[in-house]
């Protein structure tokens, strides 16, 4: 679905799977600041809407999901993950109930897969389920905002600000009250800067919770009974996972960010050396510049200076080896 706020001023699209909403609208780093400042929102009007409802919701999605959900307060925002039979991410979903329904955003284009997933295990719970993303966008309001969305929204808050679960025929009354608009490039930018993992940029068809820093966060591990959960148990309690997530602050005299999947070494090998890693998100940032994360060997030293492509990069822990 396209965005109606990509006729404001300056707007350019994203692309890939963030197409329908604006990449930036002009002013990256204008962009970034106010969001750093509280000010402004994110359309994030692509993103899948799904919600449960039904007096058996939390109960049931608590055996379906990493977290755990049967005593989660209405308003409480939390996060979760879908895991296949061996434990790798197959969905995350960013969660809040609203004391009738869960409702959940999820990555763009998930929804259908995910949706067709739960349906399948509704079996005899109490329990609806519905694609609302035709119906609602969310919008990101950033930590330190004042904006008052209005009390009749279901909204998400988390340390990093709040998401807002939007009918679509208001979105632009909102983008007038609440601007200005800050583009992806921005949001990405921040969400780096803190380490935040996301589904499709920092997984790949075998990522395991642990090696991202879900673990706490979106996987509970005082709780069994959900696909999966085998695998997560065994690698906390036993071993360390095969790979870790790293922040990486790159040389800012090179004019190209490294691309999704550029191979990570050692520097003390130069361009030829064993690739042990790949670069997940690479972002510009109005402070620190040129920065990324980036999925390594766990055994790679954690004060070893690497090469990406052959931009120079020192990194910094996220997940410990």
């Amino acid at each position: 679905m396209t965005s109606p706020l990509l006729h404001l001023p300056g707007a350019v699209q994203a692309e890939g799977r963030d197409e329908g909403v604006a990449a930036h609208y002009g002013e990256l780093y204008g962009e970034q600041r106010a969001l750093a400042a509280g000010r402004g929102f994110v359309d994030l009007s692509h993103r899948g809407v799904v919600t449960v409802s039904g007096p058996e919701r939390l109960s049931w999605l608590h055996l379906l999901l990493t977290q755990h959900l049967t005593e989660l307060p209405a308003g409480q925002a939390t996060e979760a993950l879908i895991l296949t039979a061996n434990g790798h991410i197959e969905h995350a979903l960013y969660l809040v109930d609203d004391g009738e329904t869960v409702w959940a955003h999820v990555e763009p284009g998930t929804q259908e897969a995910l949706i067709a997933y739960l349906e399948a295990m509704k079996f005899f719970y109490r329990v609806d389920i519905a694609d609302r993303s035709a119906e609602f966008a969310v919008v990101h309001l950033p930590a330190g905002s004042i904006a008052d969305p209005g009390g009749k929204h279901v909204v998400r808050e988390t340390p990093y600000g709040r998401d807002v679960f939007l009918p679509r025929t208001e979105l632009e009354a909102f983008a007038a009250a609440h601007g200005p608009a800050a583009g992806l490039l921005a949001y990405e930018a921040l969400r780096v800067e803190a380490h935040r993992p996301r589904l499709g940029a920092e997984t790949d068809h075998r990522t395991i919770p642990h090696e991202l820093g879900w673990i706490g966060t979106a996987v509970h591990l005082q709780k069994g009974c959900y696909r999966g959960q085998e695998t997560v148990a065994r690698v906390h309690n036993l071993g360390k996972p095969p790979r870790r997530l790293v922040f990486l602050h790159l040389d800012g005299s090179e004019v190209l960010l490294p691309a999704h999947g550029a191979p990570v070494r050692l520097a003390a090998d130069g361009e030829e050396g064993r690739q042990l890693g790949f670069v997940t998100t690479a972002v510009r940032h109005h402070e620190l510049g040129p920065i990324a994360l980036a999925l390594v060997k766990r055994n790679v030293p954690v004060d070893a200076p690497l090469l990406v492509g052959g931009t120079a990069a020192a990194q910094e822990v996220v997940v410990a080896p």
